[in-house]
């Protein structure tokens, strides 16, 4: 497919403005007001009883969507502690007090505390306030001074922060996490990080202390919150990202270009081909525009017509974005994935019954119900699957059934 632009003649110096990566901020925001006013409205709240959830597959924007929220909130003076909850932040209940307790004083390192004597909330002691910062081993004290368990320990530093914060000049505090769906209870070790931070939040919120609480992970994530503790439901209100719109994946395209006022532009067809190839995805959809900048900056430099490589772009794509994930399944796991690709609701959500019958369609071998149930189980744990609350399964990965399909078409060529 041949596209040839106007302004390409003479081709200056000039940036791609297309940044695919993971959680690096797009020039152009595309197809998020709609969740940018749901958290304006929880910011809004006079007293916490909804904290949000930010899920979604990879690659929907969910980093992205989370960093925009930042500026929001300070334009309502609420302060942001957070960053990516980690699987080492969450192996114990002490390794997520040392995440919170060291996020916060980054934010109140800044603050002095007032040179007076206060009682300590609930805790029957006095603390003799001094004129010093509230920095880390600050922070660190109140915890280890505060009786109880590792949640009342924590929640005695929550009190203490926001006590320590000159009234009336913020609104609250954003606790912010990413990556959330790491957050998991181990009963084996007797060790309930995920409780731990669900009873803490609940407890400073009802005592009108605004501390709001946001998550954003894969879809596994809510139903873990909802296997920790029933009442989350009550506690969250979900925003589930999906693949952008057709026309918010045209602005996604076309708006970072005409911000820069780039030399080289795409014409209707090149953005209605970008638009198929991404699905709406908001990562795909900067991939794909920087490999073709990429590829028709060098074509108009050397003279060339400039083309869309859309095999050479997919090829490139499978390798960076899919090939890793594939290659960690077992050969089995791999046919059961061919199953589910093959399905026409392959990319929104499927039974092991539906899997069950078409394996005995398409396999000599076709997998039986609880044989689906145990790899489909494997599959989940390696990222390559999620169970929903109602009992159907997804894909976790968007576009995988494309990447299977190619996989065996090439499989088959190669045969």
């Amino acid at each position: 497919m041949s596209i040839i632009d106007t302004k390409s003649d003479g081709l200056p110096e000039f940036a791609n403005p297309f940044r695919p990566g993971a959680g690096h901020q797009p020039p152009y925001l595309a197809g998020r007001d709609d969740e940018c006013n749901e958290f304006d409205g929880a910011l809004n709240q006079t007293r916490i009883l909804e904290n949000l959830i930010l899920t979604g597959l990879r690659g929907v924007g969910k980093t992205v969507l989370l960093e925009t929220f930042k500026p929001l909130a300070a334009k309502k003076k609420w302060l942001w502690v957070g960053q990516d909850m980690s699987e080492s932040a969450t192996n114990s209940e002490i390794n997520l007090a040392e995440r919170l307790i060291t996020d916060l004083s980054l934010l109140t390192s800044s603050f002095l505390v007032s040179n007076e004597r206060q009682a300590s909330f609930g805790f029957g002691r006095e603390d003799i306030i001094a004129h010093r910062p509230i920095g880390y081993k600050e922070l660190k004290r109140v915890y280890e001074e505060t009786p109880g368990l590792t949640a009342d320990k924590i929640k005695g530093v929550l009190f203490f922060v926001w006590r320590s914060i000159p009234q009336g000049m913020i609104s609250g505090i954003v606790f912010a996490y990413d990556e959330a769906q790491n957050l998991v209870d181990h009963k084996h070790k007797d060790q309930f990080p995920l409780s731990v931070l669900l009873d803490v939040f609940q407890s400073i919120q009802r005592m009108g202390i605004p501390f709001l609480l946001v998550l954003t992970g894969l879809p596994t994530l809510f139903p873990k919150l909802v296997e920790a503790r029933t009442y989350t439901e009550r506690m969250f209100h979900i925003i589930f990202l999906s693949q952008l719109s057709a026309q918010a994946s045209r602005e996604a395209a076309t708006r970072p270009v005409q911000k820069q006022e780039c030399p080289i532009t795409f014409s209707e067809s090149t953005v209605d081909q970008i638009v198929k190839m991404s699905g709406g995805y908001p990562y795909f959809i900067q991939f794909i525009c920087k490999e073709i900048f990429d590829v028709w900056i060098r074509q108009s430099r050397l003279g060339q017509e400039m083309t869309i490589p859309t095999l050479e772009i997919e090829k490139k794509l499978d390798n960076d974005f899919f090939i890793g994930r594939w290659a960690n399944a077992t050969d089995r796991q791999r046919q059961l994935m061919h199953v589910i690709s093959m399905l026409e609701n392959c990319d929104t959500e499927f039974s092991v019954q539906e899997l069950v019958n078409l394996s005995k369609e398409m396999l000599s071998k076709p997998f039986s119900p609880s044989q689906t149930n145990q790899m489909l189980v494997a599959l989940g744990d390696s990222g390559l699957i999620f169970k929903n609350r109602y009992g159907k399964y997804s894909f976790a990965v968007p576009l995988l059934s494309s990447f299977i399909k190619r996989q065996i078409f090439e499989a088959c060529l190669s045969g």
